[in-house]
């Protein structure tokens, strides 16, 4: 079972020296594309005094009130809009590539998919899309008949909706209730429905503001969720609601004081428990309770401590438990159910491996499955439980891949459902008998107009400033000439120990198509190389995550991986604000940068715990509300703060108006300091979907298309100017 992950950056999954630039001066430099061929002009933010107060510093932040919580100010809507014109005139002139790059885009999606079915009690589960719809139909089918019923079409939910995301569904342990979650404007705020499978209606049953998580009870009739504070939207109280009451007596059951930590609810993977996790950067309380006695207590598994993580799954009256007490990379251990409440129960079973990092688990009856990884690389080892000396790694054929857990709901069987990708190979879905290590294929994805032949993966390691040798991943065409002349598209992240793992992407062969070089740089900050990766990136060590990203882009420049002059970065979220750091601190060493929903503005964010969810960040990156030395060193590199009267390079800059992670504000208020102080002629561009959040726009097509925006800008860029004669 995947061991819950929430964070507030999170985002599909963002992104040098001397020498470099001696590599520079001596190459061709090809026109830097302007933006005096935009007609329109570009908008130009009121400058508005206002300071910001704090206890070791206070901040002038003239553009402070683009900051409106409601999303209704109209002068604010109306620069924002401004914003969208200006972007839109400049799009224009590459109008037609935009649409080449679309359709080709979606000519490699099978549009008439479906997933691999999964098994649970009588029926089989599985996600479909049609040709030509946006969103995904639920489906299941009767084992025995063979019918097929429809649990959700989410077109149809969608229907004249902006935006609709179905976050989470979950069937009634009697199989005749769906409840689900929905939200329609990427707020990330959802309301709970309730769907009689038997007639296929929902029921009146409505509760409002919650988080995506859901657990039932054993009886049927009982369910809990979580209600979030509706200004910080922190998930603070756990309810239990009984079908048929009013949705205003919903029991309170459970409430965090603590702002400082996340909070889910959901079923073991028996179904046997309902459970509480509450997940903070450095901490770990899980509180249990029998699904059996929806009336009962939930008991705590293990006190909280500060650095102190742990999850575990039940199985056959035990608990197993992935820990990283004593063990920073985590080990396992297991304690009887009737034993929890005090850690020093526990009894270890895979012991720690400081070259190991244990990523996950499943558990099954006779075999423990372990997601390891090891030299950056995530791979399957399976343990039997009557020999644990004795384990097999799952092998892979190529240099660089994900192999990872498929969704496994029965515990009592010996075959593992998992998935395998990478750069150059689709998702193929394997069911692996653990007992007889043989290996059947439920399904190779196929992707319409690609040919795996053509292309070609590798690895390369980067020398970082300090010594530590980075990890990278390359994609590039088969025949690619390493002699200095591509053009390189370089993804990070790096941040919340979330790591930028080479899973196939089928965009990005419109840029490799056309001669880029794709990289990932498996920066610090991350988790590929261990725990200790993720601690040398964040809170006073977080700087290392952005020379880690100027490194990487510096050795393959000097490898003649890439042309100088044809870099492009590109990063989301905390990976935005990866790519606002990195626009300051080395912005020559980029033709231009992408920043999706970027996370700019930290200290004044960091200082507000009205923000949402800004306290459960304080130990990622610091708490400069209390700590003057957390202060002064986010103040150092936050991008807002730290904007120049400099030339930068080409930027594109993208928000979701409701984005309840990153609010609009961050970026808005960034590339309006931008403008007043950049030095260069270059393009700055600034999308903001006036419909959605975090994630962008929720239908897989309109997703699609911002992909194609996003890389017709940068093709855009590499044009040569004509030579006149």
């Amino acid at each position: 079972m995947m061991k819950p992950m929430v964070s507030r950056k999170l985002y599909l999954h963002a992104l040098l020296g001397g020498l470099l630039l001696t590599v520079s001066a001596c190459s061709p430099q090809p026109e830097q594309k302007t933006t005096e061929s935009v007609e329109s002009k570009a908008p130009v933010a009121k400058q508005i005094p206002y300071v910001v107060e704090a206890e070791f510093g206070s901040r002038q932040d003239e553009y402070y009130w683009l900051r409106d919580d409601e999303r209704k100010a109209p002068e604010v809507l109306a620069y924002l809009e401004e914003e969208n014109a200006y972007y839109d005139a400049y799009r224009e002139d590459y109008s037609a590539l935009t649409g080449e790059l679309e359709q080709e885009i979606i000519g490699r999606i099978k549009q008439d998919d479906a997933s691999v079915p999964y098994t649970k009690g009588d029926y089989r589960y599985s996600t479909r899309y049609e040709e030509g719809k946006e969103y995904p139909i639920h489906t299941r089918t009767h084992i025995e008949t063979g019918e097929e019923q429809i649990l959700l079409d989410v077109n149809v939910l969608a229907e004249g909706q902006p935006y609709m995301s179905v976050s989470n569904m979950q069937v009634s342990p009697n199989q005749n209730l769906l409840a689900y979650v929905v939200d329609n404007n990427g707020r990330r705020q959802y309301e709970l429905r309730i769907r009689d499978l038997t007639t296929g209606e929902d029921l009146p049953d409505r509760l409002n503001g919650l988080s995506a998580s859901i657990a039932w009870a054993q009886d049927n009739k009982t369910l809990f969720v979580i209600e979030n504070d509706p200004q910080t939207l922190l998930s603070t109280r756990v309810l239990k609601h009984k079908l048929g009451d009013p949705a205003e007596n919903a029991e309170l059951v459970y409430e965090e004081q603590d702002r400082t930590f996340y909070m889910s609810v959901y079923n073991t993977t028996d179904d046997e428990y309902v459970v509480i996790n509450l997940n903070q950067t450095v901490s770990t309380e899980m509180r249990v309770l029998d699904a059996n006695e929806p009336d009962g207590d939930f008991v705590v598994m293990a006190p909280r401590e500060r650095d102190f993580q742990y999850y575990a799954d039940h199985i056959d009256g035990r608990w197993i438990i992935s820990t990283d007490w004593n063990a920073p990379n985590y080990q396992i251990m297991q304690v009887a159910a009737d034993q929890i409440g005090d850690k020093n129960n526990w009894q270890p079973l895979i012991p720690h491996n400081p070259d190991v990092f244990i990523n996950d688990f499943t558990v099954f009856q006779n075999y423990l499955a372990l997601n390891e990884r090891s030299n950056g690389l995530r791979h399957i080892r399976i343990v039997p439980w009557n020999d644990l000396d004795n384990s097999t790694v799952i092998a892979s054929d190529e240099a660089a891949y994900v192999t990872r857990f498929e969704r496994n709901v029965e515990q009592d069987t010996d075959v593992l459902r998992y998935a395998y990708t990478s750069l150059t190979t689709p998702n193929t879905v394997y069911a692996y008998n653990m007992a007889t290590q043989e290996r059947e294929t439920l399904k190779a994805s196929e992707v319409p107009n690609y040919d795996a032949s053509q292309y070609e993966t590798a690895r390369t390691w980067a020398t970082a400033r300090d010594g530590v040798k980075v990890p990278v991943t390359l994609l590039y065409k088969k025949g690619f000439q390493q002699d200095g002349t591509a053009p390189l598209y370089q993804y990070a992240y790096g941040s919340y120990g979330s790591s930028s793992d080479p899973y196939f992407r089928s965009t990005v062969f419109s840029l490799v198509d056309r001669g880029f070089v794709y990289a990932i740089a498996h920066i610090r900050g991350g988790q590929e190389m261990g725990r200790a990766w993720y601690e040398d990136g964040k809170m006073m060590n977080k700087k290392n995550t952005f020379t880690d990203y100027i490194d990487v882009t510096e050795h393959l420049v000097n490898e003649k991986y890439a042309h100088a002059d044809k870099v492009f970065g590109m990063g989301g979220s905390a990976g935005g604000l990866l790519m606002g750091a990195v626009a300051n601190m080395a912005p020559e060493k980029y033709r231009g940068l992408v920043a999706h929903v970027p996370f700019v503005d930290v200290v004044t964010t960091m200082l507000d715990p009205s923000i949402p969810l800004t306290t459960n960040e304080w130990d990622e990156w610091g708490n400069p509300i209390t700590t003057k030395e957390s202060y002064e060193y986010m103040l150092s590199y936050s991008p807002y703060d730290q904007v120049a009267e400099q030339d930068y390079p080409a930027l594109l800059v993208t928000t979701g108006l409701h984005d309840s992670q990153v609010q609009y504000f961050e970026p808005a208020k960034w590339v309006a300091r931008l403008r007043a102080n950049k030095t260069d002629a270059n393009p700055l561009m600034f999308k903001t979907n006036m419909s959605a959040g975090h994630g962008g726009s929720s239908g897989r097509f309109s997703r699609l298309k911002e992909v194609a925006e996003e890389y017709a800008f940068i093709l855009d860029l590499l044009e040569e100017p004509e030579q006149s004669e």
